[in-house]
């Protein structure tokens, strides 16, 4: 794992980690607002807490590396995910491995789970919770007694790795169970897919090879053993073939049945009554089924039981706690989107651009709220509204309008923030028909391979079901390559059309917009929407887009979601990231007082290039103006991604085009000359002349408007050039960017130099900042620096030296007595015959070996006293030749 600090903030991830997925660590006593009492919790949106912060590193330090919790990480915490992907133009398959590591919320709340498993089993084991639900006013499994069978349910919410919690969870109480039996239930087979790919890729953490139940059949013989296992069902398979009892497959206590989304109503215990159909599906008659829950007690009797959410329990909700038991830990939104586990999610109406008739409205309105859309098939009178209300949102005119107004609308977002987008439609066969349209006004997105094409749609079809539905349809292996082609962000696959499928579960990290034309509600929408608030490079949230009027609905799923003691916004309206982008507009604007950028807009291309040049000199001229501008652009920038194509973000594109102009540019003088980390968006785009700012690594001189010089950056044609320049701010930073990678290039190789010639450029950027030398002035200063490089350069010919001799050359003539007392020919013949007696005792590993290091010690000493080297300067002229030879250490042991 790799640990990121700047002294006071400390981030840590694993190696082939983006920093995106970097997070701080948290320990009990310091969530929301880094509270230092665990029992007074204060939610950091109230801003409730008085207790001074910890610095993140102390707390980092504290608490994920001593000892227990270390070793714990490292023994339980980890996983190597290996993925395959063909290339489709050469067939060559790859393999890429990727290093995953458990954030805190993970850590914590997969040890409460371990230890309120024994409890549940009758085992004690002391572990620490990390949000107590009590903190939220709801009950936790500390109430519950030992040997109830009951886990209890972890609430995590979707997109903070719900999936990995549980195979690491999986890994950990394989152990302490002693070689249990773990049966991991879905309630859709996608979802099975899904979650057994994830476990399927961490095998080694299970230690053994997890298995996917096909048929009822497998599932009892897998159940019936002795001892091991992780089986994953679909709890379907869990039915009685006859009767109202299944059969008892195992007695065992050490047996796990751990469930994703917990909460779904399948899983009660109470019975009801439905058509019994024959082989035909005529009906013959009535029968009475208990939910799932009776079942999978009926079958394990003594098992204990896990559950899983992304989504808070409803308080009406009676049979999840009679199931699983309470909550064991919580996470929720607020602390996600604060911790950067997830983004905010943003809504959008359209329903003024897409019209539904009054009728169409009525339909959706009257459809009865109690029955879930799995279960609308069950009546005529339910099934008979759903059929009207399809033919109405599915009308011809209607696709037509919603597919060119998909099409405007997903262009206008990729021109500014390149990713990926789903469509979710109520129907298969307006699935189907939405891609026609789509297509129709885009030809070039279609493609009949599977590997190629900017838009598919993901479904299921038979040939009954017609050609132009069967034509989409794809098998299991086939939504498997698609998933991998909307993970890749290189693939030109951008738009997917879903009816049911990939609404659940399906992780795509740069899918940035859902548009859904689907009556969707409670856990269904919260799961949907959920789809758009994965992490992923500098994503600054997720947009909703809602075609049929769900606001209502979304509103009901919110306010589920805060009554049953979720906190933070779970939607944002999109108005409020327009809001924030004007707020940061006028920020960047007053930044401009005095100069006057709106001429930029009126001018031709090589007017704009000059405005953009000195508005460049002008921000450089603030106090703190780069930072303060990159990181105010940024800002925008981001809150202009969620807000376009909002008509206000719409109405300033030009004005957010000319800053982030001038922060490119501004830009390009950090680091090495290409894009930096933070300083430039990876998905942001320039929306902007292509001819002004270029998205390429970009020469500095042309950035500045300087011309490049054909011989020597550090000429003295140059060094006037720059002098006499009329941008003197923008001057310095060209001047000092050259100066900054020259040093560092030369620091490879000449320590002593490097060090010097740093600690005069420091200085005199110090003097700038503080206002003690002008632009001007400072720039004379760099230019004495600059003087100083051309003539070491020349001195290396003078002495007729290698790079390597004249570094070693520069640590022992580096103080005046030396050089008073010696000649310049004896200081040349000591760097020769160092350089050669280094070489010749230096091997690969020698600087981690202690005795080789110690050999050359001596040798360096006793060469020094051969020399003649002044006694008292011996010391330090020695530490320095080995520093020196540390630095050019591989180079001199395979010269």
């Amino acid at each position: 794992m790799l640990i990121i600090s700047d002294g006071l903030e400390a981030k840590t991830g694993s190696l082939s980690a983006d920093f995106s997925r970097f997070m701080t660590w948290k320990i009990p006593d310091n969530v929301g607002a880094h509270c230092m009492r665990p029992d007074d919790f204060h939610d950091t949106h109230e801003g409730a807490c008085n207790t001074p912060p910890r610095i993140e590193l102390e707390i980092l330090i504290n608490g994920m590396l001593n000892k227990k919790t270390l070793l714990d990480l490292v023994r339980h915490f980890v996983v190597f995910e290996k993925s395959k992907k063909e290339d489709p133009r050469s067939g060559v398959i790859s393999i890429h491995t990727v290093k995953k590591i458990a954030a805190y919320h993970q850590y914590y709340a997969v040890n409460a789970a371990v230890a309120s498993t024994l409890r549940a089993a009758d085992i004690s084991l002391n572990s620490q919770i990390m949000q107590n639900p009590a903190n939220y006013g709801l009950p936790d499994v500390a109430q519950q007694p030992k040997g109830d069978k009951k886990a209890g349910v972890v609430w995590h919410t979707q997109g903070s790795g719900k999936s990995l919690s549980m195979v690491f969870y999986t890994g950990k109480i394989v152990l302490a169970l002693h070689n249990p039996t773990i049966v991991v239930i879905t309630d859709r087979n996608d979802l099975d897919d899904q979650l057994f790919d994830t476990f399927a890729a961490c095998k080694q953490l299970l230690r053994q090879e997890p298995k996917q139940v096909e048929n009822r059949q497998q599932l009892k013989e897998l159940l019936r053993v002795a001892s091991g296992g992780v089986i994953f069902t679909t709890i379907q398979k869990f039915q009685p073939d006859e009767g109202n009892v299944y059969e008892e497959l195992s007695n065992r206590r050490n047996i796990v049945v751990i469930a994703d989304e917990a909460h779904r109503t399948q899983y009660g215990f109470s019975a009801k009554t439905v058509d019994d159909k024959n082989a035909g599906g005529e009906v013959i008659g009535k029968k009475v089924v208990y939910g799932f829950a009776k079942y999978l007690r009926d079958a394990l009797p003594n098992a204990t039981y896990l559950g899983f959410t992304g989504t808070p329990i409803e308080k009406t909700d009676v049979n999840t706690p009679a199931v699983f038991g309470h909550y064991v830990d919580i996470y929720d939104i607020a602390q996600a989107v604060e911790d950067g586990a997830t983004v905010r999610i943003y809504y959008e109406s359209r329903l003024a651009k897409v019209t539904l008739s009054e009728e169409g409205r009525k339909l959706i309105k009257e459809l009865d709220d109690e029955l879930d859309q799995d279960e609308l098939t069950d009546t005529q009178k339910a099934k008979a509204k759903w059929t009207q209300m399809e033919a109405l949102i599915g009308s011809e005119r209607r696709i037509q309008n919603i597919a060119q107004d998909i099409v405007s609308h997903f262009e206008a977002r990729q021109e500014v923030f390149a990713g990926k987008g789903m469509i979710v439609c109520m129907s298969r066969r307006i699935a189907a028909e939405l891609y026609g349209q789509i297509i129709q006004l885009r030809p070039a997105w279609h493609a009949d391979d599977l590997n190629k094409g900017v838009i598919k749609v993901v479904m299921t079809a038979a040939s009954s079901d017609g050609p132009v539905m069967a034509k989409h349809h794809t098998t299991k292996q086939q939504r498997k390559l698609l998933a991998e082609r909307m993970k890749d962000d290189n693939d030109e696959l951008k738009l997917v059309i879903v009816r049911d499928m990939w609404l659940t579960g399906f992780d795509a990290p740069g899918m940035h917009t859902l548009y859904i034309d689907k009556p969707m509600k409670g856990h269904n929408l919260m799961q949907a929407i959920a789809r758009v608030n994965r992490v992923h490079g500098d994503k600054p949230g997720g947009l909703v887009v809602d075609y049929l009027g769900i606001a209502s609905d979304l509103k009901e799923a919110l306010s589920f979601y805060s009554d049953s003691g979720g906190k933070g916004d779970p939607v944002l309206m999109q108005e409020q990231a327009a809001q924030l982008m004007l707020e940061k507009l006028e920020v960047v604007s007053a930044l401009y007082h005095g100069f006057a950028y709106e001429n930029y807009f009126a001018a031709d291309t090589a007017q704009k290039l000059a405005l953009i040049l000195a508005a460049e000199d002008h921000i450089l001229g603030l106090d703190d103006g780069k930072k303060r501008y990159i990181n105010e652009v940024t800002a925008l920038s981001q809150a202009f991604a969620i807000a376009i194509p909002y008509e206000q973000a719409l109405s300033v594109k030009d004005e957010v085009a000319f800053f982030q102009a001038v922060k490119a540019r501004l830009a390009k003088f950090d680091g090495g000359g290409g894009k930096t980390d933070e300083a430039i968006e990876t998905t942001i785009r320039q929306v902007i002349d292509r001819a002004l700012v270029s998205e390429q690594v970009i020469d500095i001189f042309d950035a500045a408007g300087i011309k490049k010089p054909d011989i020597s950056i550090l000429s003295d044609d140059f060094l006037a050039e720059l002098r006499d320049y009329q941008h003197k701010n923008v001057a310095l930073e060209v001047l000092k960017k050259l100066l900054n990678d020259e040093l560092k290039l030369r620091a490879r190789v000449n320590l002593t130099q490097s060090w010097s010639l740093m600690e005069m450029l420091e200085n005199a950027i110090k003097k700038y900042h503080n206002k003690v030398l002008t632009a001007a002035e400072v720039i004379e200063e760099l230019i004495k620096i600059s003087k100083e490089i051309v003539a070491s350069d020349k001195e290396i010919k003078k002495l007729d030296l290698t790079e390597f001799e004249y570094a070693f050359y520069t640590a022992v003539a580096s103080n005046d007595s030396a050089r008073e007392l010696m000649q310049n020919d004896q200081l040349r013949e000591l760097a020769i015959v160092l350089t050669q007696r280094v070489r010749q005792n230096a091997s690969i590993d020698w600087t981690i070996k202690a005795s080789v290091k110690a050999k050359l010690k001596v040798i360096v000493k006793r060469t020094l006293r051969q020399f003649g080297y002044p006694p008292d300067m011996q010391l330090l002229a020695t530490e320095r030749v080995l520093k020196q030879a540390e630095m050019i250490a591989n180079e001199l042991a395979t010269a």
